[in-house]
């Protein structure tokens, strides 16, 4: 933050916002005017809408010189938020802010647990790719319940197993 004075501003004859909407004269010695410059009449409108130039002065005077400049945009803000919010001023953007940032929270957990799920999911298949990659060969035909001895092909024992992997795809060979 910019902890400077308000700079002088020169004296063109021309009265502060406030002084002119209260119609009176702005003099070299004007609270206001450091504060309340005629090109930002709109922030004085607001403030003395919601405050009432009396009190903003009662309040500019308690608060020490060097705190001033933060004090008015402090009055500033909270007078456009009772504006826009009669009832709960900054304080009902404060609260909207937190429930934005519960749901968001909320949000970043869920999407947090899908993807520990969605790893989980991975982990699991790279661990089934793995086995099959690394285990012998093996078909349903070796299978023991095709153990019993009523299962031939042309009066000899079938056993045949290919790795799922490197199986062909390609055969010129049908299996009824």
């Amino acid at each position: 933050m910019d902890m400077r004075m308000p700079a002088a501003r020169p004296k063109i004859n021309q009265p502060c916002a406030a002084c002119r909407m209260l119609r009176r004269r702005c003099g070299n010695d004007c609270l206001l005017a450091p504060y309340f410059p005629a090109e930002e009449a709109d922030n004085f409108v607001v403030v003395h809408k919601v405050f009432g130039a009396s009190n903003v002065i009662k309040m500019l005077q308690m608060v020490e010189e060097s705190k001033r400049e933060d004090y008015v945009k402090s009055i500033v803000y909270e007078a456009k938020a009772r504006l826009r919010d009669p009832v709960y001023g900054s304080t009902g953007a404060i609260f909207q802010l937190q429930k934005n940032l519960q749901d968001l929270e909320l949000q970043l957990e869920s999407t947090r647990a899908q993807i520990l799920e969605t790893e989980e999911r991975k982990n699991q298949l790279l661990r089934i790719l793995m086995d099959i990659r690394h285990q012998r060969p093996i078909s349903p035909i070796d299978d023991v319940m095709f153990d019993r001895g009523d299962f031939f092909l042309d009066d000899s024992t079938v056993s045949v197993g290919y790795d799922p992997i490197e199986f062909p795809l390609h055969c010129d060979w049908v299996l009824w």
